[in-house]
Parts: structure tokens; sequence; C-alpha cells
């Protein structure tokens, strides 16, 4: 018979002092909060979708490229293509911004300028969306008209739609790359600057590929929120469903959908009612699987100093 051997006294004194054990239950409980939470997020969707399944088929609402409540005609793809092509036109826009941000903050700007500009760059993250769908309609979609990208009578587009958002969550990007970029050790800059590089070439060649994990994680937060987002998508995109790849036309997105039967549609118990609660579960798988997305490449890319 073997006994696994004990650990040193002064371990097994502080195991046991009660501070700590309130401590750990405490952070236990956090977990276990935010476990439920995403259990009971999974099982009232599912609860209040289940007579929706019941009355329109899972093969006809998955496949389906039109979206046409009045006829019965339930077809996610339009809905999920709007979300979806909204969220690519946001990381075009928001990518280069958000990584030439932190580069530069990083990088290159003083103490003093990094004080003073991150700060106003993360206003952003806390505008009120529908100021921005308003700066959508009054400004953006003007813009594109002027240049030609749109016609004269075209209010709604997904390209108008995709450039706020892409705004929207430039912060993410440039805050959290900014702090990976931070976070490459002095003495790797120091060790290329004294081999004669330049300034940029520690910046693309030595820094972000050091930070590449925080980088990737980052941008794929931001496409999160952005395939999440509501009421800029709203005004600026429209309340059109639209299966196109064409992103100067209007489009309605999942999150659109769901705004327009909550604020009164539809009642509770309608088919239409439910309609939502089955889109939403769509939304959540696909947030889903951009979160596990990005595990996977954080794992892939992480670099771990010592």
């Amino acid at each position: 018979m073997t006994t696994e051997p004990l650990p040193p006294a002064g371990l097994r004194a502080r195991r046991f002092r009660p501070a700590e054990q309130g401590v750990v239950l405490l952070l236990a409980a956090a977990a276990t909060v935010s476990v439920l939470v995403a259990v009971g997020i999974v099982f009232t969707l599912v609860e209040e979708g289940a007579g929706f399944w019941g009355s329109v088929s899972p093969w006809d609402f998955f496949t389906g490229t039109e979206w046409f409540p009045v006829d019965r005609v339930y077809g996610v793809l339009p809905l999920l293509s709007a979300s979806v092509t909204i969220a690519v036109l946001a990381a075009i826009v928001a990518v280069p911004i958000g990584i030439g941000s932190a580069i530069y903050l990083s990088e290159y700007a003083g103490e003093r300028t990094r004080r003073i500009v991150k700060p106003i760059l993360e206003l952003l993250a806390g505008m009120p969306t529908i100021v921005l769908g308003f700066f959508a309609l009054e400004s953006v979609t003007p813009a594109l008209q002027d240049i030609g990208i749109l016609g004269r009578d075209q209010l709604y587009n997904a390209l108008s739609a995709g450039i706020v958002v892409g705004l929207l969550i430039v912060p993410l990007i440039a805050s959290l790359s900014e702090d990976a970029f931070r976070a490459v050790p002095a003495a790797m800059r120091e060790g290329a600057y004294g081999l004669g590089a330049t300034r940029r070439v520690v910046a693309t060649r030595i820094v972000f590929p050091a930070a590449l994990s925080g980088v990737m994680a980052s941008i794929v937060l931001a496409l999160s929120r952005a395939i999440g987002e509501t009421m800029a998508v709203t005004l600026a995109a429209g309340t059109q469903p639209n299966f196109t790849a064409d992103p100067t036309e209007p489009m309605q997105t999942i999150t659109a959908v769901i705004v327009a039967v909550s604020k009164g549609e539809a009642t509770r118990g309608t088919e239409l009612y439910e309609s939502i609660f089955a889109i939403g579960l769509v939304l959540f798988a696909v947030t889903m699987l951009i979160n596990i997305a990005a595990v996977a490449l954080v794992r892939r890319f992480r670099t771990v100093y010592l």
C-alpha cells in the first residue's frame, strides 16, 4: 500500500485559512454564475422557440433565402448573410485603423501623447450606437452618394452600416492590441535596435509577430461585437431582408429583426414571436463559433515569455 506524500506544513496551514477559503469560494461562485448564465440563455432560447420548430421545417429555416413572416416564409440566410456581411465590412475598416493606432501608441508615441490619444480613441467605444446610426444616415451615406458609390435615392445600405460599426469596434482592437504590444519584453526591442534595426522593422517584424496572439484575440472579440450590433445597423442598413452580397443594397440583420419583432410587431406566443428565439439561437451559435475560433487562434500563435 502506497501513500502520497503530504505537502509541507506551511502549505497545509495556508490551505485551510478561512479568509483564503472565502476568496476561493467567491471566485468559484463567479465562474459558476458565468456558466449558469450561458446555460440559462441557451435553455431560454430553446424552450421559447420549441413551438416554432413544431410548425416550421428546420431545413426550410436554415436553407431558405427569403424571410417573409406574413406569408409564413422563414428563411434565415438573408438575415445571417446580412449580419456576416456587415461584420466583415466592419473588420475591413477597423483592423487596419485599430492595429495602426496600436502600433503608433506602443512604438512611436511619447508617454504624454499616449495619455491624450488613447482616452480619446476609447470614447468611440462608449458612444451610443444609435448616434452612430444617425451619423451613417446623415454623413456617411451622403458622402458615398457624392463619390458615386450609392445612388441619390439609395438611403439604406450595408456599406454605411459596416463603416460605422467598424468605427465602433476600432477602440477594442486598438486598446487590446496596444496592451499586447506593450507586453512584449523590452529586451526584444533592445536586441533588435542593437543589431541596427529601424523602428519600423522592430514594430512590424519583432513586436507584431510576438504579440500576434493578443492581436488575433482583439480582432475576434471585435468581430463578436460587430455581429451582435443592433441600433446602428437597424438605422443604417434598413429593415428589408435581402439575400445578396452587394453591400450597397439594403439589408436586415438578425438583431434588427429581433428589435422589430420585440417592440410590438408580434404578441407573445405567436409564430412570429417564437421565430426571434430561433434566430437568436442562430446568432448565439455563430458567436460561440467565433469565440471557439478565437481560442484556437490564440493557442496557435500564443507566445510565452519567461
